[in-house]
């Protein structure tokens, strides 16, 4: 195992410190927990903007086209007219 002299800010060890009390854990178990979190997170990301690099929208498109039957959605299904919210996925 490979120590690492880690410098943050006031705050930000104000909130470890109450993190690792409120999840008796050290915190040096809080911190390793929360960056492989955190590497997690990042390599899943990564992978899913490599899957869509790959991916053919066109193809996809036209499956849904040839697969899926035109039909009125199911209530409660509808897309709503004017949303002033889309998905964002960190990519």
């Amino acid at each position: 195992m490979n120590a690492f002299a880690l410098r943050m800010p006031d705050h930000l060890m104000e909130q470890a410190r109450e993190a690792s009390e409120m999840d008796k854990v050290s915190i040096n178990q809080l911190l390793v927990s929360l960056i492989a979190e955190g590497l997690g997170h990042r390599r899943a990301l990564l992978e899913m903007k490599s899957r869509a690099a790959r991916g053919n929208p066109a193809a996809a498109l036209q499956i849904l086209h040839d697969v899926v039957p035109d039909v009125e959605p199911d209530e409660g299904d509808e897309l709503r007219e004017h949303s002033d919210r889309s998905p964002d996925f960190g990519m």
